[in-house]
This record gives C-alpha cells, structure tokens and sequence, in this order.
C-alpha cells in the first residue's frame, strides 16, 4: 500500500471527512487531491473503506484505522523524543476572550523558559474544546469548566467570576430584584446555549427563585450577548470580566446569590514539564486578575 496514500486516509478517518481532514491537516493539500488518493487506496485494496454521506467507516476501514492509528498518531511524540525528550510544541484551546486578552501573557512567560517553542491556538466554545482535548487535537485547553471533573480529563480551577445581568444604559432596571418581583418577566433573555456553565449556573438560581424566565435569543459567545444587548434586543446573562469595559450603552446588574463561573485548565494524562510551566503561568496570571476584581474591576 502507498504509505502517502495511508497517511491521507488517516486523517480522513480521524476527522471524519475529507473536507474536515483538509482543514485540519499539518500541510496543505487540497479536496481533489486527498479524494482521488484516498480513492486511488480503495481501488488497489478493492474495497470501499468507508460511506462519504453520513460519514462513517466501513468494517474494513475501521479495521485499517486501528491498525495505521498507534504509527500515525505517534510520530509528534517521536518526533521530541528524537529531538531531545524534550517537548517543543503545545496546542492550546481557549474562547475568544482567553485567547485574545489573556493567554498572551502565559506565552510570554512559559517562551522565556522554553525558547524556540512552536505554540497552536484553537478557538472554540467549552463543550468543542472538550472534545478535542478528548480527541487528542489540543495538549491544553483554558476555558469555562464545571467543577465536577469531566471524566478522563485532569481539571484545575483558575478563576471564579461573578454572574452579571447586561441591560441597555437607559434601562429602568437598577437591579436584578426588580425582575424577580415580577409577576412575568417580558424582556427578551439573552444567554449562552443551556449546556454552557453560565447558562446552568443561571437558571439553577433561578429555580431557587421560583422565577420563569425562558430564553429568546441563544448566543455563541459572551461577546455576542453584549452586542445583542447594545443594539436593545433584550436582557443577558454575562460574568464580570476584570479590566473589560463594557460598550458603551451597557450596564451590568450584578446578580448576588448566583453561582460564579468558573475557568479552568483542562489536559490529559501525564504533566509534562511545559504543560506544568503553562499551569503555573496560568495560576499566576489568575491570581493577578482576581486581584484586579477585588479592587473592583468589572465588566
């Protein structure tokens, strides 16, 4: 067998698609090319290795995926064993916000003690990082965690950030109580997908309340709350980020009672020495920001 023609057929296999292996694969290579090779393997073994559409493997090509997976999947590491032992590459998964405005700073530091570091980022929503940590796509993910550990995963708390509500700077609201003296709650509720922590975290006091309050708009990311709220769409359900300001016609009601969004670090098996180094940063750059809350930094 063409051992290229293996190699494509791995990835394949391994993101479940051949647009998807395209798209994650260590070298460019296009849709065309990746398809006529991975046809090329099917017709040199005369078998059809799995179904395009719904993708799903074949008994045949399950077979051959266990059997190239353990070669394939180790290389990364033989790699660093032949180059020292020593680790020279993290992939690291975070939300938009940790990417953007935190995790530049655990890189400067973890690079001054690992020079020549090659670092990959992934952006993603809690529930996606998670699955490509259990996936084996990313070494370490920053993002928002339950405080269960998820099983199979090694978990440790960073941070814990207060539950805010976000409402228009001309909104009569000055207070979250005000809503729950309600007899109906009419405002539109703006907030994460009901498996994210905050959203959880959100109505499980609400359910204490005895408050109805049913979701309206459902957004991807905190960020996108805030910007629906600014355009006057409705009420959301955010955490108050230290040094963040808000836009400019939005408030933040602080929510008393309700249980804090927790971010966290997220990896599997064995703490190699640069991820104890990422861990490290991680906890001293927290340690900074929740004394930057303390001294009221907020949304």
């Amino acid at each position: 067998m063409n051992v290229h023609h293996l190699e494509l057929f791995y990835y394949v296999a391994r993101y479940g698609g051949i647009m998807e292996a395209v798209r994650n694969m260590p070298y460019g290579i296009q849709q065309p090319a990746v398809s006529a090779q991975v046809a090329q393997l099917e017709e040199f073994l005369g078998v059809t290795l799995f179904q395009r559409r719904p993708f799903v493997l074949t008994p045949t090509g399950t077979k051959l995926y266990q059997f190239i997976h353990p070669f394939f999947a180790g290389l990364d590491r033989m790699t660093e064993e032949l180059q020292g032992g020593e680790t020279r590459r993290v992939r690291i998964g975070a939300s938009t916000i940790i990417l953007r405005d935190h995790l530049p700073d655990l890189v400067q530091g973890v690079k001054r003690r690992f020079p020549g570091l090659k670092i990959l980022l992934r952006e993603g929503y809690p529930a996606q990082l998670e699955s490509l940590l259990l996936k084996d796509e990313v070494d370490l993910v920053v993002t928002l965690i339950e405080k269960k550990p998820v099983p199979g995963l090694n978990s440790l708390v960073l941070l814990e950030l207060p539950l805010v509500l976000l409402v228009e700077k001309s909104s009569k609201f000055t207070a979250a109580e005000q809503l729950w003296k309600r007899d109906k709650i009419d405002d539109t509720l703006i907030c994460l997908p009901a498996g994210e922590a905050i959203t959880k975290n959100f109505f499980q006091k609400l359910s204490d309340l005895a408050v109805d309050w049913f979701p309206g708009i459902e957004a991807s990311s905190v960020d996108l709350v805030e910007t629906y709220v600014a355009r006057g769409l409705g009420i959301g359900v955010a955490v108050a980020v230290p040094n963040k300001l808000p836009q400019a016609n939005v408030r933040a009601l602080p929510l008393p009672g309700f249980p804090p969004a927790v971010i966290g670090a997220l990896w599997r098996g064995k703490t190699t020495p640069l991820l104890q180094a990422f861990l490290a940063e991680a906890q001293a750059h927290a340690k900074r920001v929740g004394e930057g809350t303390a001294r009221g930094g907020a949304l």
